[in-house]
């Protein structure tokens, strides 16, 4: 039983004023804060809390539990900071990353920062599913923009680029689009988000102001794989990033759209896929995770400079881009 854990809940119930209130502070459940309430009652073997529809206060058992126990988390806190200066990142981290991410660009990478950080014991959970830090003990989290929510610590650590592309077959098919604007016309291959069915948009920007493109969807998947698929086929212009469409670029199998102009899009750039590291609170920077979140920094940093490189050199071999 993570008493720890039940503890903090409580000492949220108490600090909010209500059990909505906490489970909102928390990112969990009403009913999953009352449920570690009890649990934490049945241990004690006392009540706690006075329930009922219209009010929650403190028994005399919980006003005096209370008080011995609000200090805890702040404590271990402080002393898991302080152990941390004086000791090598170790233990166990567990990592939370979209599923495309994890599979073309963190699995290629981790047995490096294994070798690196040996003591680290690491847990990835690779899913486009909605990941809650607390209840399924993730100690950072690696998301897009679109997974951002107000109970996360972000911090951006990378900008990839999109790529537009289609298979020769496709586009001799229906032709070259030159514009975003030209993108209504062609069957477009549209990723829908699983966690709230959101389309992501093609967006661009020019002029330093953002619009979306119109879109005629060919095909519709939440799996960005099944998508690049279908654009193989013949199915569509898909939007992948880089990680993903390079490589189908580099042996011809995909082509990239609005690369003849050199401004990109006649003018308009298509915004980059942001990616941001998160934690549930400060006090989980830890070194662990830190020395995860400078690593991955460095090695996204260092494919971008590559990327630059090469664009800027004409007739010079593509980067190895993170595949």
């Amino acid at each position: 039983m993570d008493i720890l854990g039940l503890i903090k809940t409580f000492i949220s119930v108490v600090e909010n004023g209500s059990i909505a209130s906490a489970a909102r502070a928390k990112g969990m459940s009403p009913a999953a804060v009352s449920q570690s309430i009890t649990r934490l009652e049945t241990h004690l073997g006392a009540r706690l809390l006075s329930r009922t529809t219209r009010r929650m206060a403190l028994t005399e058992s919980g006003a005096r539990y209370f008080d011995k126990v609000r200090h805890i988390p702040h404590d271990i806190d402080l002393a898991s900071q302080a152990a941390a200066v004086a000791t090598a990142p170790q233990g166990s981290l567990c990592i939370a990353t979209t599923s495309a991410f994890g599979r073309y660009v963190l699995a290629p990478l981790m047995p490096a920062f294994k070798a690196l950080y040996p003591r680290i014991d690491i847990e990835l959970i690779s899913t486009d599913r909605r990941v809650d830090h607390r209840l399924e003990g993730v100690d950072v989290s690696l998301r897009i923009e679109a997974q951002l929510n107000d109970q996360l610590i972000a911090r951006r650590i990378a900008s990839i680029p999109f790529v537009f592309c289609a298979s020769p077959s496709y586009l001799e098919r229906a032709g070259i689009p030159l514009t975003p604007e030209d993108l209504q016309h062609h069957a477009c291959l549209v990723f829908r988000y699983p966690t709230d069915g959101r389309f992501l948009p093609w967006s661009f920007r020019l002029n330093g102001k953002r619009f979306e493109a119109k879109l005629q969807p060919g095909f519709i998947c939440d799996d960005i794989d099944t998508l690049a698929q279908i654009a193989l086929n013949g199915g569509g212009i898909a939007r992948l990033a880089s990680f993903i469409a390079q490589p189908l670029i580099d042996s011809g199998r995909l082509l990239p759209l609005f690369e003849s102009d050199p401004a990109g899009t006649a003018g308009a750039e298509p915004e980059p896929m942001e990616i941001y590291a998160c934690v549930s609170e400060r006090s989980a920077l830890n070194a662990k995770v830190r020395a995860f979140i400078e690593f991955i920094e460095a090695a996204m940093q260092a494919d971008r400079r590559a990327r630059q490189q090469n664009a800027a050199s004409p007739g010079i071999t593509r980067p190895i881009h993170i595949v």
